[in-house]
């Protein structure tokens, strides 16, 4: 287990990037991460990676029938993942990255497993330095809490590593969350829109971009 401390407070700087190399190798190798994001920390793996995706579930102790989300870097790389409509063209400009989470229908390869075996997948552009630039290196990975499934989320890692400990390879430690609030989650499916969580992005915001 590694804990690697860093301060991205003022952008990214050498420690930071070696920060996020170092994690995106241990995904690269099949090892689960704790990472920052601009809301809570987030545990990380390789979507395509059918046993480091299994070894989150277990680890969090999260039911199988509950799909997990997906971080990616840009909206090139969310299409990689997802379908996209005018809607989400709308809402990922106007919001991403940023604490919001669109759920659209997968691309073909996407496993059964991250989703629940739904034919839908929820994913982020995380506003958040580190996060991008580990996401930048590995591909589309898991975007989920870094808690122990109906326990707290973390907001820092001390509450990770009292829930994970050894199971998970690398802990980037960038200190307190910003926000400590989950993003807001939307379903974008036939062209119709449901606001499943509002997080730190209301209702009326999505409302007035969609409108436009």
């Amino acid at each position: 287990m590694k804990i690697i401390k860093c301060d991205c407070s003022n952008g990214m700087n050498s420690h930071s990037v070696d920060a996020a190399m170092s994690a995106a190798e241990d995904i690269a190798a099949g090892q689960l991460i704790v990472y920052p994001t601009e809301t809570v920390y987030g545990i990380g793996a390789d979507i395509y990676n059918q046993v480091a995706v299994k070894n989150v579930y277990q680890l969090k102790k999260r039911p199988f029938d509950m799909a997990l989300s997906v971080a990616v870097a840009d909206k090139k790389m969310m299409e990689s993942v997802a379908i996209l409509d005018d809607n989400a063209d709308k809402l990922i400009k106007a919001f991403l990255p940023g604490p919001l989470t669109l759920i659209m229908p997968k691309q073909p390869d996407v496993s059964d497993l991250l989703t629940a075996s739904s034919k839908k997948v929820g994913i982020r552009i995380p506003d958040h330095s580190i996060a991008l630039e580990i996401v930048k290196r590995t591909g589309p990975i898991v975007a989920t809490s870094a808690n122990i499934h109906s326990k707290p989320d973390a907001t820092n890692v001390t509450a990770a590593i009292e829930d994970f400990g050894d199971a998970v390879s690398t802990y980037v430690d960038a200190g307190e969350s910003p926000t400590g609030k989950p993003s807001t989650i939307i379903w974008l499916m036939d062209g119709q829109v449901e606001i499943v969580r509002q997080g730190l992005i209301t209702i009326d915001q999505i409302e007035e971009v969609l409108r436009c």
